[in-house]
């Protein structure tokens, strides 16, 4: 099934717009502007947006429990309280290296990837960060850390090395994070676009945004492509569902690298798209420290 309607939910734009994140307890949207530093919280019902500029790259926020967001910058993990208030959970700073993608596992870890400004092979990491900033190194050698998600029973963790051009799954324990059988769940065709963020439904079909692909694809938990959403501009970066009952697909997308003809011809590049009852997702799971 092939799907080309979609609304605009934020017209903006941002020059690499990622990470977005249903926050239930706010009603909000969470989305990252990477390389302008914004932490952006959108409500879809008024379009009011509040804007939170940190004072680093800014690969991923998350909602955290006690409120407020952890977010994945460019040195490490910081946390913002709900008053505003920063302080750093764990630093790992590293010459040339940011924070990219990350998501929040089922018992509340943050999984947190990192990857090289100039995308150089082997240059990222992809770790495992839990309430009191405990870190393990989950894989190194990682070209561009990207999509992370889990299985609605949380035992399979779905995850996006961008340069491997798969989806690949791994085995997890629940209780200690450990994962093991890493294998390809998914391998997008050459030009058809690189994948990159992703999520996952209540059904555990995998949704991945293709970068350069204009289109997000879904994939069922044996790997099928089974649905393709077209979308109106050529980097669609991730996606994540929404809304009062979690029936909205929200993708985020980026005008970087774009030069002036190509923006002319996708005018919503940068904006965030919507794709209303689209399925139905799962709770996203606040960050426990």
């Amino acid at each position: 099934m092939t799907i080309s309607k979609l609304d605009v939910a934020q017209r903006v734009e941002a020059d690499l717009g990622e990470g977005p994140t249903w926050n239930p307890a706010a009603s909000r949207l969470i989305w990252v502007n990477v390389l302008d530093g914004e932490v952006h919280q959108l409500d879809p019902a008024t379009g009011a947006d509040d804007v939170l500029r940190t004072d680093q790259h800014v690969g991923a926020a998350k909602p955290r429990t006690a409120g407020g967001l952890v977010v994945n910058l460019r040195d490490g993990i910081g946390r913002y309280d709900s008053a505003g208030s920063f302080d750093w959970l764990v630093t790992w700073p590293e010459d040339g290296v940011r924070g990219n993608d990350a998501a929040v596992d089922p018992t509340g870890r943050l999984w947190a990837g990192t990857m090289r400004y100039d995308a150089a092979p082997g240059g990222g990491a992809l770790r495992r960060v839990d309430a009191a900033g405990d870190t393990v190194v989950v894989l190194d050698d990682v070209t561009i850390s990207n999509g992370l998600g889990w299985s609605p029973d949380g035992c399979r963790m779905y995850y996006v090395d961008t340069a491997t051009n798969r989806i690949d799954v791994f085995d997890v324990d629940v209780h200690t994070g450990l994962v093991h059988d890493r294998r390809p769940l998914a391998t997008v065709d050459a030009g058809g676009g690189a994948p990159d963020g992703l999520t996952v439904d209540a059904d555990g079909c995998v949704w991945v945004a293709l970068w350069g692909g204009s289109a997000v694809h879904r994939y069922t938990p044996d790997g099928t492509l089974d649905r393709i959403i077209r979308v109106p501009v050529s980097q669609p970066t991730a996606c994540a569902f929404g809304g009062p009952a979690l029936t909205d697909l929200f993708i985020t997308t980026a005008r970087h690298g774009l030069d002036d003809a190509s923006l002319a011809d996708q005018p919503l590049a940068g904006s965030v798209l919507v794709l209303p009852d689209a399925g139905v997702g799962l709770p996203a799971q606040p960050f426990a420290g």
